[in-house]
């Protein structure tokens, strides 16, 4: 499946050029165009899906075990202190390109966006939280 008006899958159709770093049957992962560190690579399912909620679960578990063998090859290569594996969903969340993709940037002590990440914590009562708890239990 391809979206007629989605960068991303132009990138995968190879209408617009990418550093691909890793390709296969399902997925393409390119290098971030704005990449918030060395080596910020975005790993793309080839069928289109806008987000979380609308992905199949075998692909998105493919894409967490992607995600898993190409931060241990980045470790190994770029010698990153850590690395953020991220997601977002919905405009309101980041979410700047609807096609579901995961975000391996990679951190160095010392990098000047090492707080990209970094928010302001809310609080709330015990009630509040246990009401929060009850409406997100599974059951």
């Amino acid at each position: 499946m391809r979206e007629e008006n989605c960068i991303f899958c132009k990138i995968i159709a190879g209408e617009i050029p990418s550093r691909t770093i890793y390709e296969d049957d399902d997925f393409k992962v390119i290098l971030d165009v704005n990449p918030a560190a060395k080596g910020h690579a975005l790993i793309l399912p080839k069928n289109h899906c806008k987000n979380l909620y609308e992905i199949d679960e075998q692909t998105l578990a493919k894409a967490a075990a992607l995600a898993k063998k190409l931060a241990s090859h980045m470790k190994e290569q770029l010698q990153c202190d850590g690395l953020n594996v991220l997601q977002n969903n919905g405009e309101v969340a980041g979410q700047t390109v609807f096609h579901f993709h995961m975000h391996l940037i990679p951190r160095y002590v010392g990098m000047k966006n090492n707080d990209l990440l970094n928010w302001t914590h809310e609080e709330f009562t015990d009630e509040e939280q246990d009401a929060i708890c009850e409406k997100l239990q599974i059951k």
